[in-house]
Parts: C-alpha cells; sequence; structure tokens
C-alpha cells in the first residue's frame, strides 16, 4: 500500500456515515497520570513502572471501575518537578469531585490507590481530555493533535492530551471530565466551539456521543432529546425509567423547563455491515448502532 493508499479509519467512517450516537464507553471514574515519556500502544499496562505499585493501582482501578489514562500538556517545553495524577469522579447527584497530587518516582504513584478509596473534593474546574494517542491509533493523533492545540490555545489550564479514550474512528474525540461527556468526528474550529458551548451550559447534539453514566439506548435518547428541543445543561434531562420495548427500548425522559417535563422515547439498535473499523486492526468487524423510532411529549 502506496502513502496516498494509506487507511484511515476516522476517513472511512465519515466516508460511510458512521453514527456516532450512543458510542461513549460506560464510567464514572477516571485516573489520570501525567508522563512525559512515550506512550506505550497499551497505555499505562505498557509502563515500565515498578511491578508492586503498578499492580497496586491497576486493582484499585478496577475496583473502583476507573479507567486509567496517561495524560500530557500540549506542545509545552518539558519542564522539571513532579508528575501529576488526579482521580475524578463523576456521582450520581451531579456532583464532580476531583482529588489531585504529584509523583517523582513509581512509589508515590500508590497514593492513587488512597484517592480511590476517598470522596474527593468539590470545586475543581472540568477537565478536558484530547486523545492522541497515536501508537494506538493513527487516526487519534492525526485528527486529535491539532484538536489539543486549539483547545489549548483557548483553555491552557484545563487540557490534557490522552492515551485511548475508545472509538478511534471517531477522531477527534475530546472527553469533558468527570462530566462524563464524549464529543467525536470533531476538528480544531468545532472542538472550540462544542467545548466553548459546553462550558456555558449548553450541551448541542452534533458532536455528541453520549453521557458515560448513561448505556448506550439512553445515550441516544437524550441526543434525540437534544436535537429536537435545543441544546441544554448537563443534568437538564434525566432518564426516569428504560425497559425493554418490541425488541428495543422504551426510555422515559424528565426535563426541566423550558423543556418538557416528561418525554417518551423509542430506541432501537441496528448491526451494521462488516468493515475494517481501526487503523491497526485490519480485521473486519460489524459495529451497533442506535436509531430512535418514536418520540412522544408526556
Amino acid at each position: 500500500m502506496t502513502a496516498s493508499e494509506r487507511f484511515f479509519c476516522s476517513d472511512a467512517a465519515r466516508i460511510r456515515g458512521d453514527s456516532i450516537v450512543g458510542t461513549a464507553p460506560h464510567g464514572l471514574v477516571w485516573v489520570l497520570i501525567e508522563y512525559r515519556g512515550a506512550w506505550p500502544a497499551n497505555g499505562f499496562d505498557g509502563l515500565d513502572l515498578a511491578p508492586t505499585v503498578k499492580e497496586l493501582v491497576f486493582t484499585a482501578a478496577q475496583a473502583a471501575r476507573a479507567r486509567i489514562l496517561l495524560v500530557r500538556r500540549h506542545a509545552r517545553p518539558a519542564r522539571e518537578g513532579p508528575g501529576r495524577w488526579a482521580v475524578l469522579r463523576y456521582e450520581r447527584s451531579g456532583a464532580y469531585r476531583q482529588q489531585w497530587g504529584t509523583w517523582r518516582c513509581d512509589e508515590d504513584l500508590a497514593e492513587i490507590v488512597g484517592a480511590l478509596g476517598a470522596p474527593g473534593e468539590l470545586g475543581f474546574p472540568p477537565v478536558l481530555l484530547v486523545c492522541t494517542h497515536g501508537r494506538h491509533d493513527t487516526c487519534c493523533a492525526v485528527r486529535g493533535r491539532p484538536v489539543g492545540r486549539a483547545l489549548s490555545e483557548r483553555w491552557p489550564d484545563l487540557v490534557w492530551e490522552c492515551t485511548h479514550v475508545g472509538g478511534d474512528r471517531f477522531a477527534a474525540n475530546v472527553v469533558v471530565a468527570p462530566d462524563g461527556v464524549y464529543y467525536g468526528d470533531l476538528d480544531a474550529k468545532s472542538s472550540v466551539t462544542v467545548v466553548g458551548e459546553h462550558l456555558s451550559g449548553r450541551i448541542h447534539a452534533g458532536y455528541l456521543r453520549g453521557y458515560t453514566d448513561l448505556f448506550p439506548p439512553q445515550q441516544a435518547a437524550v441526543a434525540a432529546a437534544l436535537r429536537r428541543f435545543g441544546p441544554a445543561g448537563r443534568h437538564d434531562w434525566a432518564v426516569a425509567d428504560t425497559s425493554r420495548d418490541r425488541g428495543g427500548w422504551r426510555i422515559r425522559l424528565t426535563g426541566r423547563p423550558p423543556h418538557p417535563t416528561a418525554l417518551d422515547v423509542e430506541v432501537r439498535a441496528y448491526r451494521t455491515p462488516p468493515h475494517q473499523l481501526t487503523c491497526r486492526g485490519p480485521k473486519m468487524s460489524s459495529a451497533i448502532g442506535y436509531e430512535v423510532t418514536s418520540m412522544r411529549i408526556d
């Protein structure tokens, strides 16, 4: 294959028109570890850390169902001093909690274990994570780096580049944490607009992959409500009930004014034809998509 014929999974997904709706992986807790060296293809798992410390952090993260991400600042001169780590936690009450620390040697990372068992603190600004993990998937770097640059120029203290967050074919991917909101298919210009609106309390359906506290059909229902009734705050729509219905799901949403107070949304799943879904994985795979078939105001 020549350079001009090189396969890029995000280009192929755009040509096919792959839907990003309902593709945010489920999760409420994130562990961030600033790592200034080269990121292994498998992220934290591939780091050459003291085995006992690595096992402690990994086991604690598994118990908390936390995703471990390596992070770094975009294109800043390498600074001396300790790296940072953080535990970010989304609570179903709507509270966002964070705990930050620093590390100089591997043993310092053991403090993450205690942080995972503690509630964390309120009052921190959100964290903007941009996947630029090129060793995991080429598109994450090709599309992610320009987005990381654009967002870092606008919000330098909030933005971190990070390792794999899922959905390589939807690069560039941005995660707002601990809000737990995934955006995809972004470029430098759209990312600044989308994130600016998000930070102003206005989440739009365009570019939204989903909320990580919801499961895929629920994410699709919320996205449909946003598309129909306009942008809304992170908690302006809530899932009140979910039930299986004729091979799909019936999802009841409750909204805050000026949105409808109750909305019944029917969602069905479908399977796409097999395609190559990542740059590095030549295996042909199908994906599951979600379609809203009806919406009724109650």
